[in-house]
């Protein structure tokens, strides 16, 4: 009985992961297409139209509490999971032991900590800054009006050559982490079949790609090719 109630609270939270997983797997397609507003080479009009309208939309507002509890929930039960798995197999075999699974799977917890750590960056330099919380960056020759000047605060991280090299790789190991995830996500919801599997790896390889290829374009565009 003991048994069978923890195999279902293991199933049941990688069932809540994988929803988890794909809401923001979601999110990052609608977060890359307005950031792409931003090499449209009007001056960040275009960007900032968007996200004046987005930072003033309650409705928005509420998913950013929405982000936030997905973010949390998908960290908490990766670490949980992870922890189960380790818990599960304490005494390593003398003999190594090849394993089934790829081994984007087995550095899913890597990976996911090089991301989380990314995103305390990200949020300090960005959202926290809107939110009061981190100063107005400042930088000689480039004018942050407020603390809603996202693209300005932009101009000034991705002209650090440090800031954009953590940028991009950071987006290299997020490649990493969602062509497994996306996958999993779907494995853990039940859609494992030979008859699509070999297709839902080829869209989440592509997804993975696509979407790290777009956010790793736009410091690659403020370093080399943006002038203030």
């Amino acid at each position: 009985m003991k048994k069978s109630v923890i195999n279902l609270s293991s199933i049941s939270q990688k069932y809540v992961m994988a929803l988890a997983g794909i809401f923001l797997m979601l999110f990052l397609i609608f977060h890359l297409a307005t950031n792409l507003l931003m090499l449209a080479g009007d001056g960040g009009k275009a960007f900032g139209a968007a996200v004046e309208f987005l930072t003033g939309n309650p409705a928005i507002k509420l998913m950013e509490y929405v982000l936030f509890a997905g973010f949390l929930i998908h960290i908490l039960l990766g670490v949980l999971l992870e922890w189960h798995n380790y818990r599960a197999r304490p005494v390593k075999y003398h003999k190594s032991m090849r394993s089934e699974t790829s081994t984007f799977s087995r550095f899913m917890i890597h990976t996911g900590i090089i991301i989380l750590i990314f995103l305390i960056i990200h949020f300090m330099n960005f959202f926290f800054v809107r939110l009061g919380l981190v100063a107005i960056p400042e930088e000689p020759g480039i004018v942050v009006r407020d603390e809603h000047d996202f693209f300005s605060m932009a101009v000034i991280w991705f002209k650090n050559p440090l800031y954009s090299a953590i940028y991009i790789v950071s987006f290299v190991f997020l490649a990493f982490h969602l062509k497994h995830a996306f996958q999993s996500a779907f494995q853990s919801l039940g859609l494992n079949h030979t008859k699509y599997t070999p297709a839902i790896k080829v869209i989440g390889t592509i997804y993975a790609i696509a979407i790290s290829v777009g956010f790793a374009i736009i410091p690659i565009y403020f370093y080399f090719f943006y002038v203030p």
